[in-house]
């Protein structure tokens, strides 16, 4: 049986940027808070999150490839709302925003977390944010830090018969 790795949620000294569409800020603000929220629960000592709004969710991935270009992050959380309307523009920018970031996760050695609620309705978005089905941005932040951390972890030369240390993974 061979070895399994976990990124651990704990967040000391990491710093992350947010990507946050102003459009349904309503919505957004919150998953902001619980994003703000998650970095301070999972965190000891000083972590950093700077976040960047933009105009709407078609935004966030060219913020994203800029931040990714800049360095200095070691995670980039994206958070927005794209809710359903009369017309398809909704499927458009649902498809775009995600294959976007999809597209820069994949050759992106710093970690990206999707946190764009998909929904039908402003009321279900709200349930999302923060009420009746928990805070999707803290969830996703949680997500980053497990991820910024499994990155230490594969990036983390092992030989045979060698473990890693305790606050870089889990090995078993």
């Amino acid at each position: 049986m061979g070895n399994t790795f976990r990124g651990k949620c704990v967040a000391d000294g990491i710093r992350v940027a947010v990507v946050a569409a102003s459009f349904n800020e309503l919505v957004v603000n919150q998953l902001v808070e619980g994003a703000e929220d998650a970095l301070e629960r999972f965190s000891m000592s000083d972590s950093e999150m700077d976040t960047f709004w933009v105009p709407g969710c078609f935004e966030i991935p060219q913020t994203v490839s800029w931040l990714l270009e800049q360095g200095g992050y070691d995670g980039v959380l994206a958070l927005g709302c794209l809710i359903r309307g009369e017309t398809d523009h909704y499927e458009h920018l649902a498809g775009e925003v995600t294959r976007g970031l999809g597209s820069l996760a994949t050759v992106s050695s710093v970690p990206i977390a999707y946190g764009v609620l998909t929904c039908d309705s402003l009321e279900q978005a709200l349930h999302r944010a923060g009420s009746k089905h928990g805070n999707k941005g803290a969830e996703s932040m949680q997500a980053l830090i497990e991820m910024i951390n499994l990155t230490a972890v594969i990036g983390v030369e092992i030989e045979d018969g060698d473990e890693l240390d305790e606050a870089e993974g889990q090995s078993g």
